[in-house]
């Protein structure tokens, strides 16, 4: 049994007790550690989507890369202290480290030296070491997650004194993970600062001769190397590097002061501090609903941004906003039917501080949903107790919760399929996945869900809201990479991303579809037209859910490579086996 935060003192309904965005006056800065030294520029980045595809390049193949030449090769030009091993978070404050800031890169020798000047003491940035090892030739030392020695995957970082000519070969040296898109065509990301000043151009994917392989033999614990080589666009630019397209707290805090702002989209969206995190940043919860008969709505949560390295979770959630909060008449109509509390960015304190996975607590958020430590994952801890709340009070049809997936592409969801029920639940868990397969053909996978509740996720948020109730409990995991859905092969745009948001809508209510035009209907494949709009009968929602819970059943009789004997049933067949 999942312990119950009500009987460890739940917290009334949040309120807004510290800092919140307004319309007016300065943001609330971020809080860091006090071990991490921050540079006084704010870091800002255009949005931009490139007018054609941005296709995976050709794999190098599984053979392995030249070695790189290590540090006693070559000159170590950027060199960040970090947090002493052993240590834990303390205390926090605005702008970080107090005292003057030291100097980690190297100065340059003259006009003439063409060595690049890193940075990373920024928001979300990660880059812990730059040795230089031939004239235009780097190896690269990411920083482990803050408070742990593991968890090396999200880079972000800052290069100046760039030439337009040379070919530049980059390496990062000690990822953590055997597999990575990054050996089935993926590319990094660059932003050059120029083109978004003069061009309006943004965030691109650049890079050829992209490798991930395993590093040296005698390296413990095994760590694997990323290399690509690119040029820069112009001389004397500043460019930027990025695993995935950044969202920093200040990014969404930006966005909540817009929405404040707005005298219109804040009738329907109360934004409220769920807590305090770890460093004292706030936690925000949004409340969205139509002002009218809240009492007989069911609920909806969302949450995006437990692993601070998965920024694409953010941009769904962007998306999803925008659309739930817009004046399209199927935004009214779910605003009408439920009450929507959503959690944008549950690890501020991660992404503040350039994390892969983890909060200042030193382990993995959403681990920690079976837990009592209230002290250690606040956010955790009251959106659960959130969650308890309001299923006191109303049915929670849907949990979605918004992560990013470095090994697989597309789309998928990952849900709750404990075994032993009868049809009905087991296929039911599978209706919503399918039908968002069907209103995203070119980015949602069906195939690549799973449902098989592992030991090892008890402590997921989905596994966590699926026992206290919630059937209809997802994880959905957003590629790094991209589509290879619909004769596509390319990588996802920060629009494809945002685009989620509103598939999650559209398929929303063709779960719970009120409109009697969509008896025996299909879900659609193609988005609605901005015009049409929907009744208020209930006549179409079985038919349409009774059609996909058919489809389901067929798809997984299929799968199984047989038909259920005479007195079976799917309560007679393993999880495993359900799975594809």
């Amino acid at each position: 049994p999942v312990p119950s935060a009500r009987h460890r003192g739940s917290p009334g309904e949040p309120r807004a007790l510290f800092a919140l965005p307004s319309a007016r006056g300065p943001l609330p800065p971020p809080r860091w550690p006090v071990e991490c030294e921050v540079i006084k520029e704010t870091i800002e980045h255009i949005e931009w989507v490139p007018p054609q595809p941005e296709p995976f390049c050709q794999p190098a193949g599984p053979e392995r890369a030249p070695a790189a030449l290590g540090e006693e090769q070559g000159t170590v030009v950027y060199h960040l202290s970090t947090a002493p091993p052993g240590s834990c978070f303390t205390r926090s404050r605005v702008g970080g480290a107090p005292g003057p800031l030291s100097s980690p890169a190297a100065p340059l020798e003259g006009p003439q030296d063409t060595t690049l000047l890193f940075e990373s003491r920024f928001e979300s940035g990660n880059l812990q070491k730059a040795v230089k090892v031939g004239p235009f030739e780097y190896v690269l030392t990411l920083r482990p997650d803050l408070y742990t020695t593991k968890h090396t995957q999200w880079f972000y970082f800052r290069v100046q004194n760039t030439r337009r000519d040379p070919l530049y070969r980059f390496t990062i040296a000690n990822l953590a993970k055997p597999k990575s898109l990054y050996g089935e065509g993926m590319r990094p990301l660059l932003y050059s600062q120029r083109d978004a000043q003069s061009r309006g151009i943004g965030w691109r994917r650049v890079g050829a001769d992209v490798r991930y392989y395993q590093g040296g033999s005698g390296e413990e614990p095994a760590a694997f190397r990323l290399s690509w080589t690119a040029h820069f666009p112009h001389d004397g630019d500043t460019c930027f590097f990025a695993h995935s397209y950044p969202y920093t707290y200040s990014d969404l805090q930006r966005y909540l002061q817009a929405l404040a702002g707005d005298p219109v989209r804040s009738r329907y969206c109360a934004v409220r501090a769920l807590c305090r995190s770890l460093a004292g940043n706030t936690v925000y919860l949004l409340t969205i609903t139509s002002p009218t008969a809240a009492a007989a709505k069911r609920a909806v949560v969302l949450s995006a941004r437990a692993h601070p390295g998965e920024s694409g979770g953010s941009w769904a959630m962007r998306g999803f906003l925008d659309f739930l909060l817009s004046a399209h008449a199927d935004a009214r109509l779910l605003r009408r039917l439920f009450v929507f509390k959503v959690v944008p960015m549950l690890n501020p304190d991660g992404v503040v501080v350039g994390n892969s996975r983890c909060s200042l607590a030193g382990r993995d958020p959403n681990r920690a949903y079976g837990t009592a430590l209230r002290g250690s994952f606040p956010g955790v801890w009251h959106l659960r107790a959130t969650v308890e709340r309001v299923l006191a009070e109303r049915e929670v049809v849907l949990y979605c919760d918004f992560h990013g997936h470095s090994r697989k592409n597309n789309v998928f969801m990952y849900g709750c399929d404990g075994g032993g029920a009868g049809a009905g639940p087991r296929l039911r868990q599978r209706v919503f996945p399918l039908m968002l397969s069907k209103n995203a053909p070119e980015k949602f996978s069906f195939p690549s869900c799973k449902f098989k509740v592992q030991k090892s996720k008890a402590g997921t948020g989905r596994v966590v809201m699926w026992r206290m109730g919630v059937s209809n409990s997802y994880t959905m995991e957003v590629a790094f990479g991209g589509s290879t859905l619909g004769g596509r092969s390319s990588h996802f745009t920060v629009e494809d991303l945002k685009s989620l948001g509103y598939h999650l809508c559209d398929t929303l209510l063709d779960f719970c579809d009120p409109h009697p035009a969509k008896v025996g209907q299909q879900p659609r494949r193609e988005p609605r037209r901005p015009g049409w709009s929907r009744g208020h009968g209930d006549a179409g929602a079985v038919p349409q859910f009774q059609r996909c819970l058919s489809e389901v059943d067929v798809l997984l009789r299929q799968r199984l490579g047989r038909e259920l004997g005479s007195g079976s049933s799917w309560s007679d067949v393993s999880p495993s086996e359900l799975e594809s």
